[in-house]
């Protein structure tokens, strides 16, 4: 059974940085895309970024870029999401996502097949 499990989640101050982890195991076939979305009260899940394993590709939501940067780390089968210049709308749980197939982008969420717990990310102003 594959299990994502976040961590790195935290309180930062608006303009601070962090850097989410998400572990993968339990597969059998490696995922062929990961990607951190968020879930923020009131509003509605969001796709932030993705990267795709065969070319490690990018994609990001206009909301993030230039500020948010996805890479992986197959050997520690670990995705990371380095948040810089952090902004009191970045406050969200954030959870890890990984999908199976060619496709990769930020969304929507469906089309992702095996989810983490989230770890909450707070930015204070």
């Amino acid at each position: 059974q594959v299990q994502l499990v976040e961590s790195g989640g935290g309180s930062v101050q608006s303009g601070g940085s962090l850097r989410l982890s998400c572990v993968i195991s339990g597969y059998t076939n490696r995922p062929d895309c990961m990607a951190w979305f968020r879930l923020a009260p009131g509003k509605d899940r969001e796709g932030v970024a993705a990267i795709a394993r065969m070319n490690g590709r990018p994609d990001y939501a206009d909301s993030v870029k230039g500020r948010f940067t996805i890479s992986e780390d197959g050997a520690k089968k670990t995705v990371y999401l380095q948040v810089n210049d952090a902004k009191p709308e970045d406050t969200a749980v954030y959870y890890c996502a990984a999908r199976w197939g060619t496709w990769c982008a930020v969304g929507p969420s469906h089309n992702y097949a095996s989810w983490g717990q989230g770890t909450q990310v707070t930015v204070s102003s």
